[in-house]
């Protein structure tokens, strides 16, 4: 059986990732479909009006996932910098994982070729080359994305927001 882990990142309070695992594709993928708006393609909270992100976090937050956060702030010069500890981080927390983890990234055009020389040194140094692997997709072909998202937004956003994600959270860590 394959673990399946959706990241992705927002830059608006220093450079965050958020590593979201899903228990149950097929469920959480339902009450995703069910939450976008006519005439959108995906779910993205940027893009949500005010009134519907409310529901929208308790529909998640509902669903058999969790979370981690990974914090790299300010501290970093470039945000690739910040970016590469990110995902030396979610790949060493993944790689104690039993059987296949797949991790599937947002794509950004400009970062993959980065993400890929970063992942594949990263897994090499676990030892998890059969069993640890990733790919790059669009949020509109993968509407699992729209998981992270929505983790990242809300730990960036206030206060309030971390206490709604609050029980899909299972870390934070600053690296």
């Amino acid at each position: 059986m394959t673990t399946w882990v959706y990241v992705d990142e927002t830059k608006r309070a220093g450079y965050v990732m958020a590593a979201v695992t899903v228990a149950d594709l097929a469920a959480v993928r339902r009450v995703i479909r069910a939450s976008v708006q006519p005439g959108n393609r995906r779910l993205h909270m940027v893009d949500e009006r005010p009134r519907h992100r409310p529901g929208i976090v308790s529909a998640l937050v509902a669903t058999p996932i969790s979370a981690i956060i990974y914090d790299a702030g300010r501290s970093y010069r470039t945000d690739r910098e910040a970016r590469s500890a990110c995902l030396d981080a979610i790949v060493a927390d993944v790689a104690g994982t039993s059987g296949d983890t797949c991790l599937v990234f947002e794509e950004d055009a400009t970062l993959v070729s980065h993400d890929n020389q970063r992942l594949i040194e990263a897994i090499r140094a676990t030892g998890q080359r059969e069993t640890l692997h990733y790919k790059h997709l669009r949020a509109h072909e993968e509407m699992l994305l729209a998981l992270p998202d929505m983790a990242a937004w809300c730990w960036v956003r206030s206060a309030e927001w971390r206490r709604r994600i609050a029980p899909i959270l299972t870390a934070v860590r600053v690296v």
